[in-house]
């Protein structure tokens, strides 16, 4: 009798067991590992930027999935691009920040660029961008016009970056004599080639990466600010002049606007295409929910990273819109950055 009573004392309690565990709702089970590609080297502005945001990103996307971030550089985040479009998993596991140029690339020309950049599923971008082109103090050189009498030499990380096709199109339309020294696989590379002595300056770098990457160097007077490009001046940088009022013509204007149009996408945020619409959507609103948390914003301030961002629908109609300049301008604007 008492082994009887023993028994049922032990078969309820195992049912009881069971039963509150089945009652009991089970925690969210943790993501796979989403990877963020970063189109170039460790250290330059596009590096520090991803890599800020991939530290507060997994807050807010559900299951809390761990950010990887990894570079892949060349090219000027071209490489990344292309695999983004051909090679990458389109499952929502992988996403990456190239060049606010690439995009473009088709436009002007490149036969290397294998994309249709309105097929990407684009992120959004963590600033709106101007950029300068700048001399180092050793050149002897402070004005843009000084550069339309006189060779400056510039580091370039590939044909498809702004450091690269930014002064060839002022080459080709205001005269500048901007010479590109191209191959450098990243900003970093061409800052330290600038105190080498390698080249004289950079041309196409964004303000926020200058104040973020070498604030030093501009207490130090180690730089000189030659122009802004983009179409709008910055607030922190009243005095210098800016790249539209230097326009000829209207075709000059045009041309300008393909080119630095690229700005609002200072760093811009894709996936590839074919991503199911659900996991672009909630990568988008926890994009958005990340560069307007005061965590992130707090550790952005330290790191004295700008940040404007744009979202990403307004990013993926910018590129739209670009897609229809008209084709004579285009093929202008293409045969200088091919020069």
């Amino acid at each position: 009798m008492r082994a009887c009573k023993l028994t049922m004392a032990i078969l309820a309690l195992i049912f009881g067991l069971r039963l509150a565990a089945a009652e009991t709702p089970k925690s969210t089970p943790k993501s796979k590992d989403i990877d963020l590609y970063i189109g170039y080297s460790v250290a330059g502005g596009y590096d520090v930027y991803a890599r800020a945001l991939a530290r507060h990103l997994e807050r807010h996307l559900s299951g809390s999935p761990t950010i990887v971030p990894m570079n892949m550089p060349g090219a000027g985040s071209l490489v990344l691009a292309n695999w983004l479009f051909n090679v990458a998993p389109r499952d929502g596991s992988v996403f990456g920040e190239i060049g606010r140029g690439i995009a473009f690339d088709p436009l002007l020309g490149s036969n290397k660029a294998k994309f249709n950049a309105p097929e990407f599923n684009w992120i959004g971008s963590m600033n709106d961008e101007v950029s300068v082109c700048v001399a180092w103090h050793t050149s002897a050189i402070d004005r843009l016009e000084q550069v339309m009498q006189k060779e400056l030499a510039v580091g370039g990380t590939g044909a498809a970056a702004d450091t690269d096709q930014f002064p060839k199109v002022l080459n080709g339309t205001i005269g500048t004599k901007f010479k590109v020294v191209s191959g450098y696989p990243g900003g970093n590379e061409i800052d330290l080639a600038m105190e080498r002595g390698e080249v004289q300056g950079r041309c196409g770098w964004s303000w926020s990466s200058v104040v973020a990457t070498h604030k030093e160097w501009l207490d130090q007077k180690k730089i000189n600010i030659l122009v802004q490009l983009g179409l709008h001046k910055h607030p922190d940088l009243p005095n210098v002049p800016l790249i539209m009022d230097y326009a000829k013509t209207d075709e000059d204007k045009q041309i300008f606007k393909l080119i630095f149009s690229r700005q609002p996408m200072g760093r811009p945020f894709l996936a590839p295409p074919g991503v199911p619409k659900d996991r672009i959507d909630e990568l988008r609103a926890a994009f958005t929910r990340t560069l307007s948390d005061t965590r992130f914003l707090a550790d952005a301030s330290k790191e004295q990273l700008e940040i404007n961002p744009v979202s990403g629908a307004d990013v993926q109609k910018l590129v739209h819109e670009v897609y229809q300049t008209p084709k004579a301008v285009a093929d202008r604007a293409a045969k200088m950055v091919n020069q």
